[in-house]
């Protein structure tokens, strides 16, 4: 018998942003994400002007490939860096679109790949996401959506 009080939570299901950060920081914790040494020297982009702010933004990175993977999968490295891409200032002249940096896009889906959340698709050559990685990304959604739930019952109650 199928308990139909129960209803699912998906990462359609919880503030997007949100999830990133919650994903990423489940990311650090766990500590078996590898990062490179070199996340702290790089920009994320040629068109980008200054290195990224946030000293996590490898997790974060890695935390939003997972999430477009989630909704869109087959992806490879070059759809990444057009998704992360963005516009290039050349002073006076116009500006232009240049793609994200494709090295980063490599090595966040080979991080994921050793947690067991993305292989390589077969047909099309691009990465996808596995079933454990829809568990586990379902299971932090749900908890986000519980914990925002806990806290707007809170709220309400003060």
């Amino acid at each position: 018998m199928v308990n139909s009080n129960v209803k699912s939570v998906g990462v359609k299901d919880v503030d997007q942003s949100d999830f990133v950060v919650a994903l990423a920081d489940f990311l650090k914790r766990s500590g078996k994400l590898k990062v490179p040494d070199w996340t702290d020297l790089v920009k994320t982009g040629s068109f980008k002007e200054l290195a990224p702010y946030n000293e996590d933004w490898f997790y974060v990175r890695c935390a939003s490939i997972a999430r477009h993977l989630y909704h869109r999968s087959p992806v490879g490295v070059g759809a990444l860096t057009k998704i992360y891409g963005g516009r290039n200032r050349r002073g006076v002249r116009p500006s232009h679109f240049h793609r994200g940096g494709s090295n980063i896009a490599r090595k966040s889906l080979q991080a994921l790949e050793s947690f067991n959340w993305v292989v390589k698709d077969a047909n099309s050559g691009g990465r996808r996401l596995t079933s454990q990685g829809f568990k586990d990304l379902d299971r932090i959604a749900a908890q986000l959506k519980e914990a925002s739930r806990k806290k707007m019952l809170e709220e309400a109650a003060s």
